[in-house]
C-alpha cells in the first residue's frame, strides 16, 4: 500500500462500517471488518454510467467510500479496504486475478483486485469485498480443504496450466515457487489469483478496460448490490430489484417511478442522487 490514511479518516471509515477500532490486527477483527464492509458498502458501477472519473489513488478511493458515502467495483472497494486495514496495523498485499468466464475462459490481466492480509498471529487470509456475490468472510490462503462461509462452500487450490499450457507463478526471494491459486465456489472456479505482490497503479489498464470496453459487463448494465443483515443479498440492476434470501431463493420485481428507484438507492444503499442513472453503453474497445 502507499502512504496510508490518517487517524480521523480511519475513524470515519469505521463509523460508516459501524464497528469499533480493533485493539490489535487479529483474525476475529478482520472477519468483523470484512462482514460489515460487504453489508454496508455496496458493490456498484454507477460511476461508469454517471461519467464520473475513476482514479486508482488510495486517498481518492477512500474519499469516495467515506466522504461521498458511495461504493464501487473491485479496484475501488478493495483498494479502499486495503488502506483501512493497513491503517489498523494489518500487513496487506494487493493481488491481481483473472476472472473465469463462459467456457472456463480467463479474463484480461488485472481483471480483478483482491487482498492478501496477514494478522498479528501470523495468519494468512484472502480478503475480497469487491466481487459482488462472493464470500462474506476472509478465506485462509493456506487451507486447501473446503471452507464453509455464509455464501457457500469455498476452496483455495493451486492452479494448473491455463489454456496456453502455462502454469502461472513466480520465484520468491527465498527461491520458493509461489504458484497461482484458483478460488472455487461450490466446486466451480471463480477466479485465478496471482500471488505476486502488486501496486495499485498496476490495475489502471484493467480499470480503464472495464469502464470503457463494450465487452465489459460493467458498461452494459447498472448494478448496485450488498449483503443484507440476514446473510441474503439486495440488488438493484437498472430498475429490477432482486431480494435473495440466505437459502438462495429469489424475489424479483420491476420498480415503478423514478422516485421509487432513487428511494431504493437512498434507503437501501445510502446513495443519494438527483436523477435515475441510465446505461451509457460501452466505448471503444481496446
Amino acid at each position: 500500500m502507499t502512504d496510508g490514511i490518517d487517524i480521523a479518516t480511519t475513524d470515519a471509515y469505521l463509523r460508516r462500517l459501524g464497528v469499533e477500532r480493533p485493539a490489535r490486527p487479529t483474525p476475529d477483527a478482520l472477519r468483523e471488518l470484512h462482514l460489515r464492509h460487504v453489508r454496508t458498502v455496496p458493490f456498484e458501477n454507477l460511476s461508469v454510467h454517471l461519467g464520473e472519473e475513476i482514479v486508482l489513488d488510495e486517498k481518492r478511493l477512500v474519499d469516495k467510500v467515506v466522504g461521498a458515502g458511495r461504493g464501487g467495483f473491485c479496484y475501488e472497494l478493495n483498494g479502499a479496504f486495503g488502506a483501512l486495514l493497513t491503517a489498523l496495523g494489518y500487513d496487506v498485499t494487493l493481488l491481481a486475478a483473472r476472472v473465469y468466464g463462459e467456457g472456463g475462459r480467463l479474463g484480461i490481466p488485472y481483471d480483478h483486485l483482491a487482498l492478501r492480509v496477514r494478522t498479528d498471529d501470523g495468519g494468512d487470509w484472502l480478503a475480497d469485498v469487491g466481487f459482488g456475490s462472493h464470500f462474506h468472510l476472509p478465506l485462509a490462503v493456506g487451507e486447501r480443504g473446503e471452507q464453509l462461509d455464509p455464501a457457500g462452500v469455498f476452496r483455495v487450490a493451486e492452479a494448473g496450466a491455463d489454456a496456453a499450457g502455462v502454469r502461472g507463478g513466480y520465484r520468491t526471494v527465498n527461491a520458493v515457487d509461489a504458484a497461482d491459486l484458483d478460488v472455487l465456489r461450490e466446486g466451480r472456479p471463480v477466479y485465478r489469483l496471482e500471488t505476486r505482490p502488486r501496486a495499485l497503479a498496476d490495475f489502471t489498464a484493467g480499470a480503464w478496460w472495464h469502464r470503457t470496453s463494450p465487452h465489459s459487463h460493467f458498461t452494459r448494465s447498472l448494478v448496485c448490490s450488498r449483503v443484507t443483515e440476514d446473510g441474503g443479498r439486495i440488488t438493484l440492476s437498472g430498475r429490477r430489484l432482486t431480494l435473495t434470501a440466505p437459502d438462495g431463493t429469489r424475489r424479483e420485481r420491476e420498480t415503478g417511478s423514478g422516485a421509487e428507484v432513487l428511494g431504493i438507492y437512498r434507503d437501501e444503499f445510502g446513495i443519494t442522487m438527483d436523477a435515475v442513472p441510465t446505461v451509457r453503453g460501452g466505448g471503444t474497445d481496446c
